[in-house]
Formats: C-alpha cells, sequence, structure tokens
C-alpha cells in the first residue's frame, strides 16, 4: 500500500474537496491545508493544517514529510477585490507553495489551473500550444500561477504538471447549477445565439485526472486540459437538460452587447465599495465564449478519458440535483 504522504490545498473547495474523498477512499495518507478547518468535510483520518496562501511559516510547516501536493487552493472570481491581490494569493501563493515544498523535500506538485487561461477560443480545439488570452484578472493570475509553476518544472528541483479543467461540473456544485434550476424553473435565456461551444467536465473524473497526474511520476513539465469526452453547443446542452426534466425547452435570446455593458457598469460602481456586483461581464460572456479543449493528450499520456458521454453526463447531473431537490 501506498503510504506516501499527500498534502490537497484548498480541500474545502469543490474540486479539493473530491480529491480528498477519492484519496482517502484509496486509503491514501491525506493532509489538508485550508483557511477554515471547520469547513473540511472528509475529516476523519485525516491531518487538518489551517493557513492561507501569504502565510509561509504555516505552508511550511504543513510541507513537513510531504511526498506530493495537489496545489488547488485560489481566490475565485470576486470583484470586491483588487487585481493585486489575485495575484498575491493565486500567483504568488504558488511561488511559495512550489518554494515550501522543494525546501521539505517533497518530490511533486500537480497545479491547478483553468482552461480559462485561453479564453475564447478561436481556433479549437485550444491545447498547450494555444495561446493564453485571459479576459478577467482571476485568468491573468492564473497565467502567472501557471508560469511559475511551468519554470519550477524545467529548473529540475521538483516534478509535476499542470492540470486546466474545463467547466466543472456534477453533484454538489453550486456554480451551474443556476443554469439548470433556471431550466427546471422556465427561467434561463440565452444571450446571443447560445451556440457556443461549451466543454464540461464531472468533477469525479476531474479528480481522478488529478490523481493519474501525481502516479505518472515519469511525465513533468506538461499542460493537460481535463474535459468530458467532447464539446456540445450551449443550446443544445440546455436542450438536453430541459428534455430529460420534461420541461419547455428555452427560447429566450437577449442581446449581448447591452448586458455586458450592464456588467461592466456594475462592476464599476460596485468595486469601490467592496460590494459584490450583481451582474458580472464574465457571466455574460459565459454565453459568448467558445470553451473547446483537446482531450487527446491526457488519454494518451495519462490514461485519462472521461467514463461517460456528454449526454450521460448531463442527465447524471440533472437526476443528482433533482433527487437531492435541488432544483
Amino acid at each position: 500500500m501506498d503510504q506516501k504522504l499527500y498534502l490537497v490545498t484548498g480541500a474545502t473547495g469543490y474540486i479539493g474537496g473530491e480529491i480528498l474523498k477519492q484519496l482517502k477512499v484509496a486509503g491514501k495518507k491525506v493532509r489538508v491545508y485550508v483557511r477554515d478547518t471547520n469547513k473540511v468535510k472528509e475529516k476523519e483520518g485525516v491531518e487538518i493544517f489551517e493557513g492561507t496562501l501569504s502565510d509561509r511559516a504555516a505552508i511550511k510547516k504543513a510541507m513537513v514529510g510531504v511526498y506530493g501536493v495537489y496545489h488547488i487552493a485560489a481566490v475565485y472570481r470576486e470583484a470586491k477585490h483588487p487585481e493585486e491581490y489575485f495575484f498575491e494569493v493565486n500567483a504568488e501563493g504558488t511561488r511559495k507553495i512550489f518554494e515550501e515544498a522543494i525546501s521539505a523535500g517533497a518530490k511533486r506538485v500537480i497545479h491547478c489551473s483553468t482552461g480559462g487561461v485561453l479564453g475564447d477560443i478561436t481556433n479549437p480545439p485550444g491545447n498547450d500550444k494555444t495561446p493564453y488570452a485571459p479576459g478577467d484578472m482571476y485568468q491573468r493570475s492564473k497565467v502567472e500561477a501557471e508560469k511559475i509553476a511551468l519554470e519550477f518544472y524545467k529548473s529540475g528541483k521538483i516534478s509535476g504538471v499542470v492540470i486546466r479543467p474545463a467547466m466543472v461540473y456534477g453533484p454538489r456544485d453550486t456554480r451551474h447549477q443556476k443554469m439548470f434550476k433556471m431550466i427546471a424553473r422556465g427561467a434561463f435565456f440565452y444571450v446571443g445565439p447560445g451556440m457556443k461551444d461549451v466543454h464540461f467536465v464531472n468533477v469525479e473524473d476531474l479528480a481522478r485526472a488529478f490523481i493519474l497526474a501525481m502516479e505518472r511520476s515519469e511525465v513533468n513539465g506538461e499542460i493537460y486540459s481535463i474535459a468530458g469526452r467532447y464539446p456540445t453547443k450551449l443550446k443544445l446542452a440546455a436542450n438536453i437538460i430541459a428534455d430529460h426534466l420534461g420541461v419547455k425547452r428555452p427560447w429566450i435570446h437577449l442581446p449581448v452587447k447591452p448586458l455586458q455593458w450592464a456588467g461592466v457598469f456594475c462592476e464599476t460602481i460596485c468595486k469601490p465599495f467592496g460590494i459584490e456586483p450583481p451582474l458580472h461581464k464574465r457571466r455574460v460572456d459565459f454565453y459568448t465564449k467558445n470553451r473547446n479543449f483537446d482531450v487527446d493528450k491526457p488519454k494518451r499520456e495519462l490514461g485519462y478519458e472521461a467514463t461517460m458521454s456528454v449526454e450521460d453526463e448531463i442527465k447524471y447531473v440533472t437526476d443528482w440535483y433533482k433527487n437531492n431537490s435541488w432544483l
């Protein structure tokens, strides 16, 4: 049995929590590094360390005896924070994680980036050769964090890979739940035609990909987009949800530009007061950007492939929401 010690940062989040769960099921020795220990759901048999990505001393303590690190923690899109804060946590925090992992003698760090670093993918599928095109301060900070991780891999001081998750959903997901819920209630609408590519990944498959990446110790310095078997159109995905629930398919289409302007206006007004705006430009961008990722490379090099077709995956998530009264 593998008795190496693995550290998961951000284990109270959606992705980190699923990785923690799967590591425990596999009988791995696990330690977590989180901001709030009370939010750790899988506590039994888990070592819990508290701290932030700005606290080098706390990171140093958490790294003692660790073999491999799943670096998932990050500050997500919150318009109330200035851009400097995103870089402090997501980029410089990543630097601290790598430096302290190396100092403690850890062998491997698997770094969680985001498919969002590629922005609107105009020549799909997006892959590790596609130019960066971040669209907001969160994505810009994740580009910088990704570059930091790649430099450490290149240095030869530690090994690992970068994982870029596609659009993460699945059981207990609250982010995309809003779309499912609106469709169930007949309140969902499109901004624009609704024919942009969407590329989902089930969180359970994503966590499995992270664990495969850790186990493939011979692979170093690579970037992998982790997604479902193939993308679909937003309108088609919405229709699958509606048909599976037995409700009317969404049909309302709103113009793009006015809503983008409204999102920018809301962010501009609310940000100086530290208020989370009711409408983000990025929420409008959800309808206007192509997300379409190369899934052949992780299949070849990590042995990763999504467990279900996109249609079955969407139905699986829909059923979970329905059966757990989340719709």
